[in-house]
């Protein structure tokens, strides 16, 4: 619950202490975050978190672990309309438009206007921002962002007679290298495919807006009411996936999210798509040499941005937001940044957080992390409209539709579209 307290100094202190009485204002701040990745998220959270609260001891804040990401967004609107919003809450980069159009959150630059704080906006990757802002104003601060990579079992390719520092970089190779890597036992049964890429739900949709951008095309744009479902590049797209399943690479049918990098972990599949947060947990669990590389393209390369992003709530006061700017500058700040970088694998958001001498020791420790961070002068933002949950939907149900084999991508494609743009129609 967020409160507001005044403490006024009383004349008998400020006379104990020699002091004239003044006036100190403290805030509670509630601060609700997601895990979307397999990392110890909740207890660096809580370290930094506590780290703040001991340097502004005039404030009080509680970290409220809210579940996965559409858990968190979820319950943080509920507070919001029942008039008790969190102050400040990672939420998904690509819930903006919602929160915009629930009347739920502030711009974060009407609150941090001065010009420190305009360089301090401007020191995180453009990339990052590009699903941060909305009409020229920063609506949201990167926190723990992300691009998908390709992950390898270099083992695997070193039993297969492929070269383990060469990951393949295009569509073809993906296929070629993948028949390499699938194995199958006497009986013919696969014991090991050559990759796998989450297609159900939003994981899937994610991921295949990375085929979207490596065809040249984007499945949204900034405005928040187009959504490019029907395209060249999404049929191609669409039809890659099925390739895959038909040359005997991936796993016929739906292929999940959550349990991708387990079966990576267990050597089910020789490479897999999934998120850089899940870096963190891949580095502690693997027992075989691994490797990361871009996601194969088809003209190119391509990925789509990813991740949570730090939003103010506006059904707070003057105090709470000033606050809470004070925390999530605290939580961006570059050893911080590098400390939730490095306990989880997600891409450090400014440039002066990889200088640090632990992300630099990092780096040269791991340098699949520094994969993400290369990629990202290729990523594009990721689906997000208004009305996202309603026009993702869409999306979801005609990927999942042709994988599962009751469609074909075009007409499925085209069924997505019609139900997108009924949906969008009304901010047209």
């Amino acid at each position: 619950m967020k409160t507001l307290k005044y403490l006024t100094t009383s004349c008998y202190a400020a006379a104990i202490i020699g002091l004239s009485a003044a006036s100190t204002y403290a805030a509670e701040l509630e601060f609700y975050f997601p895990v979307g990745v397999n990392a110890p998220a909740v207890e660096t959270i809580q370290a930094l978190t506590d780290e703040w609260a001991a340097q502004n001891p005039q404030h009080t804040v509680k970290a409220i672990y809210a579940g996965n990401y559409v858990e968190t967004t979820t319950k943080a609107l509920t507070a919001a309309n029942a008039g008790k919003p969190p102050q400040v809450a990672v939420l998904l980069s690509i819930d903006l438009f919602t929160l915009i159009e629930e009347d739920v959150i502030l711009p974060i630059s009407d609150i941090a206007n001065t010009p420190e704080d305009q360089k301090w906006i401007d020191g995180f990757y453009d990339g990052f921002m590009k699903d941060a802002e909305f009409e020229g104003k920063t609506y949201a601060i990167p926190f723990q962002r992300s691009t998908p990579v390709y992950y390898y079992n270099k083992d695997a390719f070193r039993a297969a007679g492929l070269d383990p520092e060469s990951p393949p970089k295009t569509w073809d190779e993906m296929i070629k290298i993948g028949k390499a890597l699938t194995v199958k036992d006497d009986n013919g049964n696969v014991t090991q495919w050559g990759t796998r890429i989450p297609t159900l739900g939003l994981g899937g949709a994610w991921l295949f807006g990375g085929l979207v951008v490596s065809k040249g095309d984007v499945l949204t744009t900034e405005t928040g009411i187009e959504a490019r479902i029907d395209t060249p590049a999404t049929i191609a797209s669409l039809e890659f996936l099925l390739d895959l399943s038909e040359q005997g690479v991936m796993a016929p049918g739906g292929i999940s999210w959550g349990d991708t990098p387990k079966a990576f972990l267990e050597g089910q599949t020789a490479s897999m798509w999934t998120s850089t947060g899940n870096l963190a947990f891949i580095e502690k669990n693997a027992t075989f040499d691994w490797g990361v590389g871009f996601l194969p393209g088809g003209d190119g390369p391509g990925a789509p941005i990813g991740g949570g992003n730090f939003y103010i709530f506006s059904d707070t006061t003057d105090e709470e937001r000033e606050a809470a700017l004070d925390f999530i500058k605290f939580m961006t700040a570059p050893e911080n940044a590098a400390t939730w970088s490095i306990a989880t694998g997600y891409v450090a958001p400014r440039p002066d957080a990889w200088e640090t001498p632990e992300m630099k020791a990092y780096s040269e420790r791991l340098p699949q992390a520094l994969v993400a961070l290369d990629q990202l002068q290729y990523a594009e933002r990721e689906f997000a409209t208004f009305q996202r949950a309603k026009v993702t939907q869409y999306l979801v149900d005609a990927i999942e539709s042709v994988v599962t084999g009751n469609s074909e991508p075009a007409a499925a494609l085209k069924i997505a579209q019609e139900g997108a743009d009924a949906v969008l129609s009304d901010y047209q």
